[in-house]
């Protein structure tokens, strides 16, 4: 396919509503079963990601945690890798790399000739990928319940030789935990609006191309990720029997860079809930659901929908090894657009 001027073009403002997207996704089989509802209730690797602040609770000296997923029928693939290290009863620290990528791209904008005939030959292939690097500190504070923490991200985005971008952020997080019935948190993402500086290398040819084919030669810049804050309850049910154990969770997702397609909107803040529940047998066996992803669409009489994202999920633990399973629907649109996650969790004492 033709390099189209839209995946270069920089925006208007340097602070574009969706930046950086593909670390909205989340991370980890459990999450996506939940709908994305463990900002307050995170207790394991996965906190490099979704709280620092529960870097603090996780139980072994070293947790590790690996997910691959698959989008758009197997095009562009997401992948996950996190390790968590206890240091002592009050803190831990955490690492997580991800990588979301379409790889085996054609680039055919040299596919004709000087002399105006096609030549396959001249086809190239290259990728288009993102990743994010996370390191991440949690410490409980002397409030009994209360921890804190943050994460520095490190930013990395290029569409192979043409187009590159290096970008620094950092986040914070809470959690206050009530008699392990009540879960607060609170994540605040890209709280010093995370940058992304782009260098874009296109040779003589290649810009002519652009140019013949009414496209416009990007320029280097700076492109701006604005801040998100995360507002999340969970509370914990012992059922008794058989050691059974229900936790609803809902999350808010709260932004102030304009009016979203979200389920609150307004000229100026946009909320955009989750909702998860897990039904958990003596920490062994979860069983997890979730909606997420709640947007108005519209119909052919200009009516508007509501519609939101189901989500289901599957958890198994046996001597320090975790298998979660979520099964999720990417768009809410085809069946053709279910898609099945696995991660894996090894615990080390």
């Amino acid at each position: 396919m033709l390099l189209q001027n839209s995946f270069f073009a920089q925006e208007e403002t340097i602070a574009p509503k969706y930046s950086n997207e593909f670390l909205q996704i989340g991370v980890g089989a459990r999450s996506l079963g939940l709908g994305n509802a463990l900002v307050a209730g995170v207790d394991d690797v996965t906190s490099v990601y979704w709280n620092p602040a529960g870097l603090t609770k996780v139980q072994n000296k070293f947790d590790v945690g690996l997910m691959h997923s698959e989008y758009f029928a197997g095009i562009a693939k997401y992948d996950y890798v996190g390790v968590a290290h206890k240091i002592d009863d009050k803190s831990g620290i955490g690492f997580a790399a991800i990588r979301f990528g379409v790889d085996d791209i054609p680039n055919t904008t040299q596919l004709i000739d000087n002399e105006g005939n096609i030549d396959y030959d001249r086809i190239t292939l290259f990728t288009a990928a993102d990743y994010g690097f996370l390191f991440s500190y949690g410490r409980e504070l002397g409030v009994e319940g209360l921890s804190v923490g943050g994460t520095v991200k490190v930013v990395h985005r290029r569409a192979g030789d043409f187009a590159r971008s290096w970008g620094f952020g950092i986040d914070a997080g809470m959690q206050y935990h009530i008699s392990d019935k009540w879960f607060f948190g609170a994540m605040a993402r890209d709280i010093t609006s995370t940058f992304n500086a782009w260098i874009f290398n296109l040779d003589s040819d290649m810009q002519e191309v652009f140019l013949e084919t009414g496209n416009e030669i990007p320029e280097n810049g700076l492109e701006l990720t604005m801040p998100r804050l995360i507002l999340a309850a969970k509370r914990k049910f012992d059922i008794g029997w058989q050691d059974i154990s229900i936790s609803p969770e809902i999350n808010a997702a709260i932004t102030t860079d304009g009016r979203r397609n979200t389920l609150v909107k307004s000229g100026v803040v946009s909320i955009d809930p989750v909702m998860g529940l897990e039904i958990a047998w003596r920490d062994i066996v979860a069983v997890r659901t979730g909606v997420n992803n709640f947007q108005y669409v519209k119909n052919f009489d200009d009516s508007e929908s509501l519609v939101f994202q189901p989500n289901i999920g599957l958890g198994v633990t046996l001597k320090g090894i975790t298998l979660d399973y979520a099964f999720t629907n990417i768009g809410n649109q085809s069946e053709a657009l279910f898609s099945h996650v696995i991660s894996l969790k090894f615990g080390f004492k």
